[in-house]
């Protein structure tokens, strides 16, 4: 029944392209409906969020969340440029939930207790979700342009009162993909492409050294003269033995 529902909200999600709080029909024995309030009514105040300092609350019974990122599903976050997606919450309490804020933080991804970034809470006014009711709220958010790439971890809560006692519901904590924008070329890049011309320089020069060696050993045979005649040693050596070397050793003979 669980999972029925996380999937319902999630479906709620996919069908809210304009990132409003909405209002669900209230249950249905009741026979009254309870119209959604006027989206100019739904206001985003920014920073000015509640001060809880550091308190965490438990999140409160009744109450579900999940999370989308819009067409992002790869979860990549561009450093320095922001970044939306969209918490929906189910409310099955026995009273409504009046949303304070939403809040996130950015951690490595193998110790949570290294924090990396405080990310800008969303703070919201006249956002209240009924019993029996789903709403979805947006939140946009930009990781710092100094960030190094890389994967790290995003930990996302909502805040939210019920008669008046505050809850808050992790929506999110899992892993995202941040990668450098604004930049031609990375420090990266810059290293990678130093270090393969300095290897094409080392090969060339390793080419250059192996052509010149093989030249060396491909030279002719020096000549040396016998007599008033010239002969190339390396051939008087094939012939050795043969009637060649012997009559010219005949000759030579006559000769002196």
């Amino acid at each position: 029944m669980k999972n029925f529902r996380v999937f319902f909200l999630a479906l709620l999600l996919l069908a809210s392209p304009f990132l409003q709080v909405a209002r669900s029909q209230s249950d249905s024995e009741a026979g009254v409906g309870e119209t959604a309030e006027d989206a100019s009514d739904l206001g985003i105040v920014g920073e000015e969020v509640q001060d809880f300092g550091d308190e965490t609350f438990s999140p409160a019974p009744g109450v579900e969340t999940v999370c989308i990122f819009p067409k992002n599903s790869a979860r990549i976050v561009t450093a320095g440029e922001e970044t939306e997606l969209i918490v929906g919450m189910k409310n099955d309490a026995e009273s409504s939930v009046n949303v304070i804020a939403i809040q996130a933080s950015v951690h490595l991804p193998f110790d949570h207790n290294l924090l990396v970034q405080n990310l800008t809470a969303q703070a919201f006014k006249n956002a209240s979700v009924p019993t029996s009711a789903q709403a979805t709220f947006p939140y946009i958010f930009a990781v710092s342009k100094y960030l190094q790439p890389g994967t790290f971890d995003l930990v996302g809560s909502i805040i939210y009162e019920i008669d008046q006692q505050p809850y808050q519901s992790t929506f999110y904590n899992g892993t995202i993909e941040v990668v450098e924008g604004g930049v031609f070329l990375s420090i990266e890049s810059v290293f990678l492409i130093t270090l393969g011309i300095a290897l094409l320089i080392l090969l060339g020069l390793w080419i250059h050294g192996q052509v010149k060696q093989f030249s060396k050993k491909t030279k002719k045979a020096p000549k040396v003269e016998v007599g008033t005649t010239t002969r190339d040693v390396s051939m008087d050596e094939w012939l050795q033995g043969t009637a060649y070397t012997q009559s010219a050793s005949i000759k030579s003979r006559k000769k002196k």
